[in-house]
């Protein structure tokens, strides 16, 4: 093999497939990215078995061939060169990498000792704006729970119902869910959260997102880069009959004055994990409008209790958790909040009432 790449674009591509390579593998060549060339351009993949991805990449290639390198030194170094051409050579299992200032020579696995990267064959494929796409994982990705104990929740799940496609995740204590538009697939994907969380990495704010899927995997295109990853095994719950349609309590509020009086009764509730009771009065404003209180106590530091207010129906009083709440508003794209409850022990719902395609459920604390 003999390539000339460009600095920025190795950068790139290592800096998108690297991470993948894991070093704590029980089969060492498990750490390292393979670096091959394919009709005329320069591929980079790197897997851990869940997941693989390559990155193609424009270069001269005077020579085919490929070999597998330690990821992570592969990564560091080429990030530490100077912009400008780079020159690969591969000589027996030695990749030489060279610039105007630097002569470098890495030892490599033979590529033929590389696991096959997976195909789908028979799979269903659809496409989406990856601007859209990326907005969904930013919204849902977090509310993904990380405990094995329960796989099903640690996935994303990509659905169909109604004609219409939804992306969703929970932890149980919390439940993101964004409207992606209307779908003429039947689909019903639960995609690993940490292949979600590599794939975001990589989604642009222009072009198109290719989905390939059969019942084991799920291929992402994203330009000259693609994510193949396992789908976890189990059925999601029905977790569209949480979703509370009325509410008996309700509050429309600034988004930043809901994140600011959250913070600060935050500060306050760290010795209760994180607790504060949030009270809404329907005239509880000094000019009668409805006003919005949370509440935290700290036995060592003192309480504290910050007002917003707005207009507002019903009254009552719920316990959630700070960080949880600052999680959901941050996901929230507009200025406004609506936030609604119906009583001590059900779901509370925080949307932007200029975009109803995202719903966030916050569950409650016992008080």
């Amino acid at each position: 093999m003999k390539v000339q790449v460009t600095q920025e674009n190795l950068n790139r591509a290592l800096g998108a497939v690297a991470r993948v390579a894991n070093t704590r593998n029980a089969l060492p060549i498990l750490a390292n990215v393979l670096v091959k060339t394919v009709d005329n351009r320069l591929c980079l993949s790197a897997t851990n078995l869940d997941i693989a991805i390559s990155y193609f990449t424009g270069a001269k290639v005077e020579t085919e061939g490929s070999i597998t390198v330690p990821a992570r030194l592969m990564q560091d170094f080429v990030g530490s060169l100077p912009g400008g051409v780079i020159n690969l050579k591969l000589e027996e299992n030695k990749l030489h990498v060279n610039t105007d200032q630097y002569k470098s020579t890495i030892n490599g696995i033979a590529a033929d000792d590389f696991p096959t990267l997976p195909a789908i064959e028979d799979g269903k494929t659809w496409t989406l704006p990856a601007a859209d796409f990326k907005k969904a994982l930013q919204q849902v990705l977090f509310a993904a729970s990380s405990d094995e104990s329960r796989p099903v929740l640690t996935g994303v799940y990509l659905h169909t119902e109604g004609g219409r496609l939804y992306m969703a995740a929970t932890d149980s204590y919390r439940l993101a869910e964004k409207d992606l538009g209307a779908n003429s697939h039947e689909i019903s994907l639960l995609i690993p959260a940490s292949a979600m969380q590599d794939l975001l990495r990589i989604l642009a704010d222009d072009g198109e997102i290719t989905v390939t899927h059969n019942d084991q995997q799920a291929l992402f295109k994203v330009g000259d880069v693609e994510l193949t990853t396992r789908l976890v095994e189990g059925k999601y719950p029905p977790y569209r009959k949480l979703i509370p349609s009325d509410f008996a309590t309700e509050i429309s509020l600034k988004k930043a004055d809901f994140i600011n009086v959250t913070k600060v009764s935050s500060l306050f509730a760290r010795e209760s994990a994180g607790s504060v009771t949030l009270e809404v009065l329907a005239d509880g404003g000094e000019d009668g409008t409805g006003a919005l209180s949370i509440r935290s106590i700290a036995s060592q530091l003192g309480e504290n209790t910050a007002v917003a207010t707005g207009p507002a129906q019903g009254s009552g009083s719920i316990t959630l958790n700070s960080r949880y709440l600052l999680d959901a508003l941050g996901a929230l794209s507009g200025d406004e909040v609506i936030f609604g409850f119906n009583g001590k022990l059900e779901p509370t719902l925080l949307r932007d009432p200029k975009a109803p395609d995202y719903a966030h459920i916050v569950m409650p604390l016992k008080s």
